[in-house]
């Protein structure tokens, strides 16, 4: 199956080029790197034009229009059978892009495993758990899953998931009231129509620093309200999209 690679781009500079050649380096002469670069200030996209590889379709924004919809003009833009969701600053680990790309297609939609790049260690949860992780034997438990994604106990983070193209019209467009966590729809989604498959593989090194769009330190109760209501209305929006 052919592969679009999504990623959207803002003063990524500073590791852009080491993710990208990590991608690159796995992805099949046919495949597509869709970057869509969100007005950076920096060097970014002369990071991406000097890699000079013709499977990267570069895309700029002329004004900051926020990662959401960046990423999702990224997935509308992508010709694959499969896209493959990256942020700027990871690593891909070996085997990323055939693990996610088989599990989408057997399901719809993938998500993997992550570990911290530079500590060989699990990535971290937000109740003290030293090794977040999915489990296959989850993966079609789809209320127990959307109880974990409300209570934010399920690891479904962007940069390890995988779509089908079977599941573009349930997750595209993304909602007019998403301003957050495009991953956690996308998790809805695949939930919801109960099409979702946990990779127990660690696909990607995280990187985590200070200019992570997912920040390591705790939200304030307003934020944390915000995002467990909008958990809620995705679950209704992709009940409504299946259910059509």
């Amino acid at each position: 199956m052919r592969a679009s690679v999504c990623m959207a781009t803002y003063n990524g500079q500073r590791f852009l080029g080491e993710q990208l050649r990590s991608i690159l380096d796995q992805l099949e002469p046919d495949d597509e790197l869709v970057v869509v670069d969100d007005a950076s200030g920096d060097e970014s996209v002369v990071v991406v034009e000097g890699i000079g590889d013709p499977r990267i379709r570069l895309f700029r924004h002329a004004t900051n229009s926020g990662y959401i919809r960046t990423f999702e003009e990224a997935l509308t833009r992508a010709t694959g059978e499969v896209l493959l969701l990256s942020d700027q600053d990871d690593i891909w680990l070996p085997g990323h892009r055939r693990e996610l790309v088989e599990a989408a297609g057997r399901s719809g939609v993938a998500a993997s495993n992550l570990t911290v790049l530079g500590r060989e260690v699990g990535l971290p949860g937000p109740y003290g758990q030293s090794d977040w992780v999915l489990h296959q034997r989850d993966s079609r438990r789809t209320w127990r899953n959307l109880v974990g994604l409300f209570a934010a106990t399920r690891p479904y983070f962007g940069c390890a998931m995988a779509v089908h193209e079977s599941m573009r019209e349930t997750v595209l467009p993304f909602p007019a009231f998403l301003d957050e966590s495009h991953d956690q729809w996308i998790a809805a989604c695949g939930n919801v129509a109960g099409r979702m498959e946990h990779v127990e593989t660690r696909t990607v090194a995280r990187r985590l620093h200070d200019a992570n769009t997912s920040s390591p330190r705790p939200r304030g109760v307003r934020q944390v309200l915000h995002s467990r209501r909008l958990v809620v209305q995705m679950v209704l929006e992709a009940r409504r999209r299946t259910a059509a």
